[in-house]
């Protein structure tokens, strides 16, 4: 069985070697880099199966590389970066990073994030139906279960479930979410969102007021998950 391959973009010489160690002790192939330009050429000669990207590169922005990447990579992205604004998280979200961890990082939380961005890789468009937790989405029929009980959802609510459930575990950020279920005219309009996602809680969680399916990711979007 073929080990998972995942490349290292990242300027800290201290930080490759930590990480090289890291993943290959935990069963991964990894190939390094220390530039966007070396790790944009690594990528598309060896394709991946995830990258670990640094936002601050010494020759182009990190940001620019994602997007760069994102053109023709659509295996999943972690972002690493010290940089903890929220609008430099959100604009990584926004150019295709499936996740993010701010430096410093606890291993045991970066080996869960790549597991989890390395088990949802698969597309599930084709899919009959997706089933997350105690949750099932019949997507032909477009009926939703919650622990085997039929739930009555609108239009707008069931959208914004399945868009949740295709992208299990990665951050979606408020405007990815307001654009894709209202279109780019309600990128202002956040307060649909937090109504929606308020009645879905209401739902699907089993105490709303302390969700564990749609997590919030503060002042950034939200994480949908198995909750426990």
């Amino acid at each position: 069985m073929n080990r998972p391959l995942i490349l290292v973009i990242d300027d800290d010489i201290q930080i490759r070697r930590l990480l090289e160690i890291t993943l290959r002790a935990s069963g991964y192939e990894v190939e390094m880099a220390a530039t966007g330009r070396e790790g944009i050429s690594i990528a598309a000669s060896i394709k991946p199966d995830l990258v670990l990207l640094d936002l601050g590169l010494p020759d182009k922005s990190g940001q620019e590389v994602l997007r760069e990447i994102r053109e023709w990579f659509a295996n999943p992205i972690l972002v690493l970066s010290v940089l903890t604004g929220e609008e430099e998280i959100v604009d990584a979200l926004d150019n295709g990073a499936n996740d993010y961890l701010t430096k410093p990082y606890r291993t045991g939380e970066l080996l869960a994030r790549v597991r989890s961005l390395l088990k949802r890789a698969q597309p599930v468009g084709n899919l009959p139906s997706i089933t997350s937790g105690n949750l099932n989405i019949d997507l032909v029929a477009k009926v939703v279960k919650n622990n085997g009980e039929v739930l009555k959802l609108t239009a707008t609510e069931y959208a914004l479930l399945v868009l949740f459930a295709r992208n299990e575990g990665r951050v979606l950020t408020h405007q990815y979410l307001l654009k894709e279920i209202w279109g780019p005219g309600f990128l202002n309009q956040s307060q649909y969102l937090r109504v929606y996602v308020a009645q879905l809680r209401k739902k699907i969680e089993k105490d709303p007021n302390r969700p564990e399916i749609i997590v919030t990711e503060s002042r950034v979007g939200y994480r949908f998950t198995e909750g426990r």
